[in-house]
């Protein structure tokens, strides 16, 4: 097969898990020819992952200049106003929750996907006509027509604002449609741009793969740094964009069944949903070996708000005062200027000589075997990597309850722990369940040994190409049979 695999700021010019998933996944399918449509920041990104010869890449800017389009006619034009104008009516309503009137945010994910699909139509004019002013004209218009909050005045800064982040997320809508047997989506959201395209001019089955629910992560994202009428608008398109996503999807396939709840809320039919858990290779992750001498409490990642180190420095303060001499090691590369928050809180809070930033290492493995206990903080994950990767090591964890850790760490009844999961945002309760494995070595040995078990029955990288590799199979052959996929 040929599989036009799309990725969002992922592999292969990124580290972190989706990327890793990436790696795995193409080079476990070496019979199939894949061409990665990498959607990156400016396209000065340099690659961190030298793909094998059977993966073509095609690296398409988001942000820095504007792309030189083509001249468009008048009747282009036109088409693009009447397209764009659509678009922001249903935008500019605001960002209402999802789940909100069902009914009708199905028929306006419907008129939002026919928008897409005309501005699509205009090829490569369609960068030039995005940096005109008309669309803030239109923007500023619509503002008017609408009932806005009390005390919300949008202003035209709001509208270059908003009209220039519409037009960067739209614009993969002007790359020539890949191509291939199938594509993969390695997100909702922006990267399923292109294998909308794709299906509009080719009809090719689309397969969707969610880490962690994009739509939730840009909730996140937009929490601070916009003014309230940018937020609205950009909510309100992204809620749209990731229903379009669902409602286009021939199969979605989640990396576990937190996400399939959100999913199903925001408009995913359960029928095309089949949950796929991430794995990993088993030689690559043995048994960790002896603790380290002294006790330590050790976190590998990418180093980033969404990750709450600030959480585990606190809750590493308070662990200190209850068995000294434990050492925090935090193993990852990332946001300099988060990193330097960190410091400084641990500066206030009197550790600072008791945390250390490690940095990348060569060998991931070595993050695990350095802890006693390994940690996990973050606010918001899909099924990560450094949780299973440290099961497969045989090490106890302690973990927000994000995304997929619960099911990942919590057996069936009667089955046995195999990591202690806390609320996120929670020092205290982190601190709580680090001291009860750091005081309990042969309990932190039973959890160590229970966790490894479990990770080599449900998280291994080969059940999980297996999947794909069906997956693909149905997509393209019952489609060509015209059945409908089923998950």
């Amino acid at each position: 097969m040929n599989v036009t695999l799309v990725t969002e700021g992922t592999y292969p010019h990124s580290y972190g898990g989706v990327s890793v998933w990436c790696d795995q996944l193409v080079r476990g399918m070496p019979e199939h020819a894949f061409h990665v449509v990498a959607l990156t920041g400016t396209g000065h990104e340099r690659r961190v992952w030298e793909p094998p010869g059977h993966v073509a890449v095609t690296a398409f800017p988001l942000w820095g200049p504007t792309p030189r389009g083509a001249r468009p006619s008048p009747a282009g034009a036109r088409r693009f106003e009447e397209a764009f104008r659509a678009l922001l009516a249903l935008t500019a309503r605001g960002a209402e929750e999802p789940g909100a009137d069902a009914a009708g945010h199905a028929a306006d994910t419907v008129a939002f996907g026919e928008a897409l699909r005309a501005l699509h139509g205009l090829g490569p004019s369609l960068v030039r006509l995005l940096a005109d002013e008309g669309p803030v004209r239109w923007l500023m218009q619509e503002w008017a027509l609408r009932t806005l909050p009390e005390g919300v005045h949008p202003s035209v800064h709001d509208a270059l604002t908003a009209v220039s982040l519409l037009e960067h997320a739209l614009r993969p809508l002007a790359l020539t449609p890949p191509k291939g047997d199938v594509t993969h989506a390695v997100s909702n959201g922006v990267a399923v741009l292109p294998a909308l395209a794709s299906k509009w001019t080719h009809g090719t089955p689309l397969c969707l793969t969610e880490h962690g629910i994009y739509l939730r992560e840009r909730y996140l994202g937009y929490a601070h740094g916009y003014t309230w009428p940018v937020k609205a608008v950009m909510l309100r398109f992204l809620r749209l964009l990731c229903a379009e996503g669902y409602r286009a999807a021939d199969l979605i396939t989640p990396g576990n069944r937190y996400n399939q709840r959100w999913e199903t809320r925001c408009g995913a039919r359960e029928e095309r949903i089949r949950t796929v858990y991430n794995g990993v290779d088993p030689e690559a992750f043995p048994p960790a070996g002896p603790e380290p001498v002294r006790p330590t409490l050790s976190w590998a990642g990418r180093i980033d708000p969404i990750k709450d180190l600030e959480t585990l420095i606190r809750a590493f303060a308070l662990v200190r005062a209850r068995v000294p001499g434990t050492t925090l090691r935090l193993f990852g590369g990332g946001d300099a200027g988060y990193r330097t928050r960190c410091e400084a809180l641990a500066a206030r809070l009197g550790v600072e000589g008791q945390v250390t930033f490690e940095g990348r290492v060569a060998d991931i493995r070595d993050a695990y075997t350095a802890g006693t206990v390994v940690m996990l903080s973050s606010i918001s994950e899909g099924f990560p990597y450094t949780l299973i990767e440290a099961m497969t090591c045989g090490r106890p964890t302690v973990s927000t309850d994000v995304g997929g850790v619960a099911e990942a760490v919590r057996p069936d009844a009667g089955g046995e722990e195999c990591g202690l999961v806390v609320p996120p945002r929670d020092p205290e309760a982190m601190a709580e369940a680090a001291v009860r494995l750091l005081r309990d070595r042969a309990g932190r040995s039973r959890m160590g040994e229970a966790a490894r078990r479990r990770a080599l029955e449900l998280f291994t990288v080969d059940k999980a190409v297996s999947s794909f590799r069906e997956v693909y199979h149905r997509l393209v052959y019952e489609g060509r049979r015209g059945e409908r996929v089923v998950a």
